[in-house]
């Protein structure tokens, strides 16, 4: 019997599958996929998601042909904008004021190479059918691989297998919220007018993003509502392209762009589960929490809450068993970590598609480059969403 089998390959497991293995669990991860491999994902990683790279030995590796993106242009639909840039703070933050941004066919690899190399087995091209259960606890899972069927028995699972956890939906503790949204994200070159920050251009009930990706790429997505679903069935790349050049900067911009990787599709979003553990086991990343990605803070959540699910594990299991009560720290963990930036993320994801608000904030924020810093050092997980509670903070967006 392994001691922790980890469904799903993205970030989030493998960071849970590296940390635990590092704790001296037998670890087994399996992934549906197979490697390398695409990921529909704005693939940006924030100023604090390089600390967890670094921990986990892959900083260089993943540096080695990644953009660094040093803030964040908004756009409103009356062509108003701010720019805010990764503010430098004391200690190690100050060698390193940017965030990363590189295709996830690569960076999902080296994540799950710094897994292989801290002990844990890897299973590519897996399927989980169901989960194991005794009375009432998870042990494991049935799992299929090809024509070969086959139980893993386990002391604990973790699911890592993103918005439509499969091992959330089987132990009833998934659900959907509001507002449901798509993305739409395809790679394009020869982009012009690219610098050094992601942008971001907001519409009523929509927004489109760029981002240098490295190697001349851009990521080029589109947020939209779900009820379009239909209408981007019939063509996403005609729909993804309508949906650029509806913003007017971007028109002349794109015109001798192309595109070089096909367009993926993610959602609907807002999805989010009723806890985050049961009896034998818990939920990571996104199969756990996701509202929106404007923010883009989903890759550094998952490293983060790797980390944290695999010493809430680590510790329940030498206390004997992964118990939804010997689990109850990684909760609490979870909270600490990620509770205002959850406040933060959903206050920006509802108020990015109102064109009255974004307006009022690009022209009063462009005002005060100051607070705008401090807004887009909250989107990089480095700075406390309690800054921008500060009376002058505040006061930038009311007088």
């Amino acid at each position: 019997m392994r001691d922790l089998l980890v469904v799903g390959a993205g970030p989030a497991g493998s960071a849970t599958a590296a940390w635990a293995a590092r704790a001296g669990l037998d670890v087994l991860l399996v992934e549906r996929g197979r490697f390398p491999r695409e990921k529909a994902c704005a693939e940006y990683l924030s100023p604090e998601a390089t600390h967890d790279l670094e921990a986990l030995g892959v900083l260089e590796e993943v540096e080695a042909g990644a953009a660094r993106l040093t803030g964040m242009r908004i756009v409103a639909d009356d062509g108003s904008a701010v720019v805010g840039r990764f503010p430098a703070l004391g200690g190690p933050d100050a060698q390193r004021p940017y965030g990363l941004a590189l295709p996830r066919s690569r960076l999902d690899a080296i994540v799950l190479g710094a897994a292989r190399t801290a002990g844990a087995s890897v299973l590519e091209g897996v399927v989980v059918e169901r989960l194991l259960m005794e009375d009432g606890v998870v042990t494991g899972a049935a799992l299929r691989s090809g024509d070969r069927r086959w139980e893993e028995r386990s002391r604990a699972v973790a699911g890592a297998d993103g918005l439509h956890s499969l091992v959330a939906r089987r132990l009833g503790l998934a659900r959907r919220g509001g507002p449901r949204r798509l993305a739409l994200v395809a790679h394009l070159a020869d982009v012009a007018g690219m610098g050094d920050c992601g942008e971001m251009f907001v519409r009523r009930g929509r927004y489109v993003g760029l981002a240098p990706i490295g190697g001349g790429r851009v990521n080029a997505a589109a947020v939209v509502p779900a009820d379009e679903a239909r209408e981007i069935a019939r063509d996403p790349t005609a729909y993804l392209r309508a949906e650029l050049l509806a913003v007017p900067e971007l028109r002349p911009r794109l015109a001798g762009s192309r595109m070089v990787r096909e367009v993926l599709v993610a959602g609907p979003f807002a999805r989010s589960t009723r806890r985050a553990v049961a009896d034998g086991a818990l939920l990571v990343g996104d199969a756990a929490d996701f509202f929106d990605p404007f923010t883009g803070e989903g890759i550094f959540a998952a490293l983060r809450g790797g980390r944290i699910a695999a010493a809430s594990l680590a510790a329940a299991l030498a206390s004997g068993a992964a118990t939804r009560a010997a689990l109850r720290p990684y909760s609490a963990a979870r909270r600490r970590a990620f509770l205002g930036k959850w406040a933060f993320e959903r206050v920006a994801g509802l108020s990015a598609t109102r064109p009255a608000l974004m307006r009022r904030f690009t022209r009063r924020l462009a005002r005060r480059p100051d607070v705008a810093d401090l807004w887009v050092g909250v989107a990089g997980d480095y700075v406390s969403p309690l800054a921008l509670l500060a009376p002058g903070a505040l006061a930038a967006l009311i007088l």
